[in-house]
This record gives structure tokens, sequence and C-alpha cells, in this order.
């Protein structure tokens, strides 16, 4: 159960690795348009909650996939869980909420990085 553990915890920092770097790529990509709309004056909160918004849409449609995933694999993992039903919801709640609060930190930052986008850099940076 101690490996178990570690490599869960190996898995849940991977994941939230993967999704600061592509948050972060993404904004990279999209600092021009960030400054345009910084230049059209949009709001800092407004450009906060755009990439929170596309990042945690990608985190959910992982969470969704995985929970669809392993309930139908719960059959097959039946035999190896002590203690806990296979189908505990308790336990479904808990990883959706831990997954879930760890995508929007990952997001979190790449978003007040764009947030900070000053319009006339973003323009000139081509």
């Amino acid at each position: 159960m101690i490996l178990l553990g570690v490599f869960a915890t190996l898995a849940l920092l991977l994941s939230s690795i993967g999704i600061y770097g592509v948050i972060s790529y993404v904004v990279g990509q999209r600092t021009r348009e960030i400054g345009i709309r910084m230049a059209l004056g949009a709001q800092r909160s407004t450009v906060l909650w755009l990439i929170l918004g596309e990042g945690m849409k990608m985190a959910m449609t992982g969470v969704v996939l995985g929970v669809v995933a392993a309930a139908g694999l719960t059959r097959l993992m039946s035999q190896l869980i002590y203690g806990v039903s296979a189908a505990d919801p308790v336990t479904f709640a808990g990883v959706i909420i831990v997954l879930t609060t760890v995508a929007f930190a990952a997001c979190y930052v790449p978003a007040r990085r764009a947030m900070r986008v000053d319009p006339m850099v973003a323009l000139r940076y081509e």
C-alpha cells in the first residue's frame, strides 16, 4: 500500500506538471492575442478567467474520462481492494476533488502571468 501511495503521489505530481506545462505553452503562444484583448479594454479578471476556463475545461474532460474508465474497470479491481467496495462513491468523489484542485492550481500560475501581460510589449512581441 505504501508503494501504491508513492506511485499515486508521483502520478499526481507529474499530471500537475504536465497541466502547468501545457497551459504555460498555450499562454505563451497566445501572448499577442492576450495583448490585443488588453489593449481593447479587457479587464485583467476577464483574461484570468479565460485562461483558467480553458485549462479547467481540458482537466475536467480528463477527469470525466478517467472516472468513466475507472467505473468500467471496478470489476477487475474488486479482487485487489480490501475493506472498500470497488464502486465506493466517497472514494470517487475524493479523487475528483483532489484532481480538480490540483488542476486548478496548475492552471492558476500561467493565468496570473497572462493577466500581467503589457499590451505594448505583447504587440511588439513578433
